[in-house]
């Protein structure tokens, strides 16, 4: 097979990640439990990108030893550490992490959610990593924002904490994969817009009240958006205002407990915001904002 010397970065990239694939799974608990013990080193002779990738795999597992105790972790501990895993091995996990993102979408009380979920944590760790030394390329980190949008509106499975299949937290991860995108000088003002309405909106939509912290990792992810010094401040009174607004009418029509818990939902978020905003860097532009949200809660 020829190949032109112009493609190489892609050929390599498409030929790392099939190679990635094929690997099969092939550790036991016991060996994965050691490399956490190790603090996290490399076991000798073994490849980090093939070991990466079989952990990949376990993101989906009933099994929160596996899926978090040990993949998440070990994962979020060499993503974190430059030298370990490549770039090129990166972004083949980004890749299969965003299309994991569609996996099952639209089912509740299925273990499909598991894969979602994790793998948007997961691509949190990378957006922090980008942050850091740029890697995804500006095409493919404005494609993960508007995944990230899309996949925060589409999940309908939102359990927080399960006693036997552990933490699932689709919406806290999601919520904490905007966060670490906010970080980036590559988004845009009108990526801003759209994660704010996204993550106002999924306050709104969401059935019951969240009781597992997420009100507070949405407010993280707002302070990471509107902290941005390109932040149009104007924006953020309006996205207020949409959510008095849609509280005023849980009192004008016949009370629902899905309508109590979008107004319980909004004034955990905003409790959490005020919070959030007290602990930034002081300044006149975050004292606004501040300002704004307590004069909210003043009134509720």
């Amino acid at each position: 097979m020829r190949c032109n010397r112009g493609n190489w970065p892609v050929f390599f990239l498409f030929l790392c990640s099939a190679l990635l694939r094929a690997q099969p799974a092939q550790h036991d608990r016991v060996f994965w439990r050691a490399i956490a013990q190790n603090h996290y080193a490399v076991p000798e002779n073994q490849s980090p990108a093939a070991l990466a990738q079989e952990l990949s795999g376990f993101l989906s597992s009933p099994d929160p030893e596996l899926r978090d105790d040990l993949a998440y972790s070990i994962l979020a501990t060499w993503i974190a550490r430059p030298n370990i895993l490549a770039p090129p091995t990166l972004l083949s996990l980004a890749d299969q992490w965003r299309a994991n993102l569609k996996s099952g979408i639209g089912e509740t009380g299925t273990d499909s959610v598991l894969k979602r979920s994790f793998s948007a944590l997961c691509l949190a760790l990378l957006a922090e990593r980008e942050v850091k030394a740029p890697f995804f390329g500006a095409d493919r980190y404005h494609q993960l924002v508007a995944e990230a949008v899309g996949y925060l509106g589409a999940e309908r499975d939102l359990r927080g904490y399960d006693a036997t299949r552990g933490w699932i937290h689709a919406t806290a991860h999601t919520a904490d994969l905007m966060q670490a995108l906010a970080g980036s000088p590559l988004l845009t003002v009108e990526e801003q817009a759209s994660m704010m309405s996204a993550l106002g909106e999924r306050l709104s939509s969401a059935p019951q009240v969240y009781t597992q912290g997420e009100q507070d990792r949405i407010a993280a992810a707002v302070v990471a958006v509107i902290r941005r010094p390109d932040f149009d401040a104007a924006s953020l009174e309006s996205w207020l205002a949409r959510l008095q607004d849609e509280d005023r009418k849980v009192w004008a029509n016949p009370v629902t407990p899905e309508t109590l818990a979008r107004y319980q939902n909004h004034t955990y978020m905003l409790q959490a915001l005020a919070v959030r905003l007290s602990l930034e860097p002081e300044s006149p532009r975050i004292a606004g904002f501040r300002q704004q949200v307590l004069g909210i809660l003043r009134n509720r």
